[in-house]
């Protein structure tokens, strides 16, 4: 082979924004920090929260906390994709270096609900892969959510009302994975993520392959 010769499976391509969605519980943080753990490709977009920090988090890590003062001219000088209300707080997602990075095939994980994700549709449809989780049944995902003991009685029938509700969008994502195990859950959102990054659209340094390979 000569030297100049570019491998196919390092063509230039673009990055792509993989959402991955699920009511509280179903289990999407678990399976966004498998994915992080196992695929160097991917960076997790990180939200910015005027929520309180929580024991553990760490701020430009977890979240970036802002007050809501902060929060308040970030949205006036249109400094998010999406931002939304959640359980009396409001999480955004800054664009920051987001779009460039996507240029330069960079591929971004968010860890959003529903309503975040079409905000991010509505912006950039044709760089979102949407994915929703569901629990085996509605059952069992009160009993994960018992079983944290994180929260009171009361907050856990919150977040199984906004389940409900988020369960009833499920059709609006692209792909819809159960997760009744977590290996296998992790297993097939991974499978997704290599099957997008290969499809033609995204792939923007086959014109050049095919035309130097045609001569």
């Amino acid at each position: 082979m000569t030297g100049d010769r570019t491998p196919a499976n390092t063509l230039k391509r673009r990055g792509l924004m993989f959402v991955l969605s699920s009511p509280s519980g179903a289990g999407k943080t678990t399976i966004s920090r498998m994915l992080l753990g196992a695929d160097p490709e991917i960076k997790l977009s990180v939200s910015v929260t005027t929520r309180p920090m929580r024991p553990g988090e760490r701020d430009g890590v977890d979240y970036h906390f802002a007050t809501d003062a902060e929060f308040d001219q970030m949205v006036a000088d249109d400094d998010f994709y999406e931002w939304a209300h959640v359980f009396g707080h409001r999480y955004g997602t800054p664009k920051g270096h987001i779009r460039s990075g996507l240029k330069d095939g960079q591929d971004w994980l968010f860890d959003i609900d529903w309503q975040g994700t079409q905000q991010l549709i509505q912006k950039d449809k044709q760089d979102v892969v949407a994915v929703f989780i569901l629990p085996p049944s509605i059952d069992e995902l009160r009993r994960r959510l018992e079983t944290r003991a994180q929260d009171s009685a009361a907050v856990i029938d919150a977040r199984m009302d906004r389940a409900r509700a988020e369960i009833s969008h499920w059709d609006a994502y692209d792909y819809v994975v159960i997760n009744d195990d977590v290996d296998a859950c992790f297993a097939k959102v991974r499978e997704i993520l290599h099957a997008e990054r290969r499809k033609r659209r995204r792939q923007t340094g086959l014109i050049d392959f095919v035309r130097a390979m045609m001569g």
